[in-house]
């Protein structure tokens, strides 16, 4: 079966590692990473030791936590040249941590900016 046609559930039900690299899948096809966002701007989720915010492979993943307390915020599409260009260096700045396709009962992989970056645009050896 191909990851095309997982549905959401499927996802969800995934491991933290798997759905990472789903969203490297998914983000490497479609050239988007989805976000939160509200009326303050992009959404964070605090872990113990990181801030972080959430990254999502689709609209449709995004769209499934704005619900309870989320319920206000609207998904943010982010072109990957865009995230790369000006999303890595303001997140490693502010010392900000991706939470890789968060599910309700599962934050998901917390990695650094640069760590999604090399995945997403390997850089070239020259």
């Amino acid at each position: 079966m191909s990851n095309k046609s997982k549905s959401l559930k499927q996802l969800t039900e995934m491991t933290p590692e798997a759905r990472y690299d789903y969203l490297v899948e998914q983000v490497k096809e479609h050239q988007t990473l989805w976000s939160l966002q509200d009326l303050d701007g992009c959404v964070m989720l605090t872990t113990e030791e990181e801030d972080c915010i959430p990254m999502w492979p689709t609209e449709e993943a995004a769209a499934s936590w704005a619900v309870d307390d989320w319920a206000d915020c609207q998904t943010l599409s982010i072109p990957v040249d865009e995230w790369l260009e000006r999303w890595v260096p303001g997140m490693q700045d502010d010392d900000l941590f991706v939470a890789v396709f968060p599910v309700q009962e599962d934050l998901g992989v917390v990695i650094p900016p640069y760590e999604l970056e090399e995945r997403l645009a390997p850089k070239k050896r020259h």
